[in-house]
């Protein structure tokens, strides 16, 4: 376990707050005093951290918001909103990259010195919930969640907006339906895997397994994915992604392949990102404000600071269809 500024005030004799003052070089202290301080940190191996020398007020009015996907261009579309947000409250929004969410996750943000966190890109088997409550510090979770750990959290659904982009898909006669969709071990991947699915059967449509492939959210997943897709003797006629970012490579390998769209396959994303709606992509897609999710989940972090004892808070963002111009008519057999 870190050595605190707790460990250092017990064996120097002083109180919290005069560890922080004499590692300040606090002028109101007297020198034996911290030299005394300064030798129980040396012995401990103690460093004042960003969070020490907030000690006095209690807060380092920073929140940290952890990302492990950079690569996915939904968390470049959350940082400003949530860092508006953020400095209206006077806090400061601290990005913390990591290239794996695991326990040592944990200890770095408490080393970074930062009231609360942020968790934006948790794994169900993520162990770094975990970790944060046994250390105490206060998180929310931020699109993606784990059923480790009850916190607060932002979350949408998709159940809405895939049911009337199913319903649009049996309108516009798809029967060969696929989907390239996103990591098991997310609970985005699974709720809009299960919303898929539910949204396809109540309008007589399935996912056959030959038209299912999985992977991470990125553009090189979705170009891999459907390029195998459209290389089947029967393709899909339509294929539903499991972000846009992923739906960005579906369109790039039907380019490739000399395949239309919408005219021999249909391609619809999630998020509704704004290259979506570029007249270049004019992507269909679930929508939903993300926007106004990344600044709820800012509010849930500083209401966590401000009531520690309160009941935890998960919001639910509905989701809506967009339809554009990469959904189209079903191809004729």
């Amino acid at each position: 376990m870190a050595v605190t500024s707790r460990d250092v005030a017990r064996v120097a004799g002083v109180s919290q707050p005069t560890v922080s003052r004499a590692l300040r070089d606090d002028p109101r202290l007297s020198d034996r005093t911290k030299q005394r301080v300064r030798e129980a940190a040396d012995l401990l191996g103690y460093v004042l951290s960003d969070a020490g020398r907030a000690l006095s007020s209690g807060r380092t009015r920073r929140i940290g918001l952890l990302v492990t996907d950079l690569g996915n261009e939904f968390y470049h579309h959350i940082i400003a909103p949530m860092h508006r947000e953020l400095e209206q409250h006077g806090y400061q929004l601290v990005l913390h990259t990591e290239s794996t969410d695991d326990g040592n996750v944990a200890d770095r943000l408490l080393a970074n010195g930062i009231d609360a966190a942020i968790l934006a890109t948790t794994t169900v088997d993520s162990i770094a919930p975990l970790r944060l409550r046994d250390r105490g510090m206060p998180f929310v979770y931020l699109n993606r969640t784990s059923t480790q750990v009850d916190a607060d959290a932002t979350v949408v659904s998709p159940a809405a907006g895939f049911a009337a982009a199913a319903r649009r898909a049996r309108e516009l006669g798809h029967e060969r339906v696929g989907a390239v969709l996103g990591p098991s071990n997310t609970s985005t991947g699974q709720d809009r895997e299960l919303a898929l699915r539910a949204a396809l059967a109540d309008h007589g449509l399935g996912l056959e397994s030959r038209y299912v492939r999985r992977g991470t959210y990125d553009t090189a997943v979705g170009d891999a994915a459907v390029t195998e897709l459209l290389a089947l003797p029967e393709p899909p006629t339509l294929v539903f992604c499991g972000n846009d970012v992923v739906a960005y490579g579906a369109l790039n390998a039907a380019s490739r392949a000399g395949v239309r769209v919408p005219e021999d396959v249909s391609i619809v994303g999630f998020d509704d990102l704004p290259p979506a709606a570029w007249p270049v992509l004019q992507l269909s897609t679930i929508a939903y404000d993300f926007h106004e999710m990344a600044r709820e989940a800012a509010r849930l972090a500083v209401r966590r600071l401000d009531g520690p004892q309160e009941p935890f808070s998960h919001k639910t963002f509905p989701s809506t269809f967009v339809e554009r111009r990469s959904l189209g008519l079903a191809p004729a057999h």
